[in-house]
């Protein structure tokens, strides 16, 4: 059975990212009928907070990815220190009662040597007794992981292939902290052998912690899940990808007006690709994932590639849904839909050329607002009392009431242009708007009726 898990730290918001590796990771799972984890690492006591664990917790409901859990890291510390008690038993870790500033004075000794900084295992139980260390009294040691001295270890990435790396390139780490909260590499490794996850699917920046981890499976005799190290994500101009490139909350987009299945759509072609599908549902997109076809190299964010894909999921989005999304946007615009028109029909006469909910909003506020007065010019005043008159008995359909123009227009020796602006600014306050004979069917006789008798009656 494949598992899979997403572990983020609650401390800020999902970005784009996080939202990517929890994509591969969840559709990994689901195309294999296995089950996709969320377990939130909230052992960063300082920086962690409900707020971050809830904006997580929005996003992944927002986007759609299903998940057992979540569970939480800091209910689970008494696992963490028998699992460490364990390893001390079996002779792979030791209390270690060096100091933050002993520690920083022997990097600092060794950067002057030109060395790499690392720790010197003074404390390993052989050392100790070497040097005649005794454990200070009422200092809390930390637990450090005894990391073997010789030999590599290696694995097979199913992105970047086989790796491998020196044990004498690693020093022993600490695993578990003197108020017995876990380190990432031991907490990760201890959760993930609890919870049978199978695939660890993780961002890049974590191949370096991987042969730490694999030498703590191997000391407590579990057997290794595959690993999957997806590239990063780089903004437009090659750079790490920051908030001016749009890696901002998952949420944010939301309150931009993105739908979420082309966020997804978007995400899953951030270094993963199917053919040259552009397009494809959240349902295709999990038939075909395999990490096989994740790229090594990283992919680039493109915020206008992923305007243009949610202009085209908003193309084919059912108007009702549309309209519920469009609604609290309008009324925060200060628009009184009570006093248009169906938002519906307005909807599905603008979404065409809108690239979110909010630019639709704002496209459709021209239905819900009074245009204000506006000055008629006078040689049109016939014809828009003409019009008006015609428009009192006329079918109030497309078709009739774009012949009711065309009459007017012919009766007066006008062309559209010269009508169809003034009218339209009469009527809206506004100089560029859908169509007209759509403008006029949407608002209704009765609303275009008053409108154009207010106006004429102005001098």
């Amino acid at each position: 059975m494949i598992r899979t898990r997403f572990a983020p730290s609650p401390t800020g918001y999902l970005h784009i990212g996080g939202a990517r590796t929890a994509l591969f990771c969840w559709a990994h799972a689901r195309r294999h009928g296995g089950t996709f984890i969320l377990r939130v690492e909230d052992t960063d006591r300082e920086r962690s907070t409900q707020e971050s664990v809830q904006a997580i917790l929005d996003a992944m409901a927002w986007l759609g990815l299903d998940y057992e859990g979540p569970y939480y890291q800091m209910e689970r510390l008494a696992r963490y220190r028998a699992v460490a008690d364990g390893l001390i038993a079996a002779g792979h870790a030791y209390h270690c009662y060096a100091t933050r500033e002993e520690i920083d004075a022997l990097r600092e000794e060794q950067r002057a040597k030109g060395d790499k900084p690392r720790y010197d295992g003074r404390w390993r139980p052989e050392n100790a007794r070497r040097f005649g260390l005794k454990p200070p009294a009422g200092r809390q040691p930390v637990v450090r992981f005894r990391n073997p001295d010789a030999g590599e270890v290696g694995f097979d990435d199913l992105v970047k292939g086989p790796i491998s790396v020196g044990n004498a390139e690693m020093d022993d780490l600490v695993i578990l902290r003197g108020d017995g909260i876990p380190t990432y590499n031991f907490g990760v490794v201890v959760d993930d052998i609890d919870m049978n996850i199978t695939h660890v699917i993780r961002g890049d920046d974590h191949v370096n912690n991987t042969p730490r981890q694999i030498n703590i499976y191997r000391a407590l005799g579990a057997a290794l899940p595959k690993f999957a190290h997806v590239p990063m994500i780089l903004g437009a101009d090659g750079e790490r990808l920051s908030k001016r490139h749009g890696a901002v909350s998952v949420m944010q987009y939301r309150d931009e007006g993105y739908l979420p299945e082309a966020l997804v759509n978007y995400l899953a072609r951030l270094g993963w690709s199917h053919g040259d599908e552009e397009i494809f549902s959240r349902e295709r997109f999990v038939e075909w994932f395999d990490l096989g076809h994740v790229s090594r190299s990283p992919a680039r964010f493109d915020p206008g590639k992923l305007a243009w894909l949610n202009q085209q999921y908003l193309k084919t989005v059912e108007n009702a849904r549309l309209a519920r999304l469009v609604a609290p946007v309008l009324e925060g615009l200060g628009a009184k839909i009570g006093r248009g028109p169906a938002l519906e029909p307005v909807v599905a006469l603008l979404k065409d050329r809108a690239t979110t909910v909010v630019h639709l909003a704002e496209a459709a506020t021209l239905f819900y607002a009074e245009p204000g007065a506006r000055a008629v010019p006078g040689e049109l005043r016939e014809p828009l009392a003409a019009l008006r008159t015609r428009l009192e008995s006329a079918p109030w359909d497309r078709k009739s009431l774009s012949g009711a123009v065309s009459a007017v227009l012919k009766e007066h020796n006008l062309k559209m242009p010269q009508l169809a602006m003034a009218l339209r600014v009469l009527l809206t306050g506004r100089e560029q708007t859908p169509s007209l004979d759509a403008l006029l069917e949407l608002l209704g006789r009765e609303t275009v009726l008053a409108r154009l008798a207010g106006q004429l009656e102005r001098r």
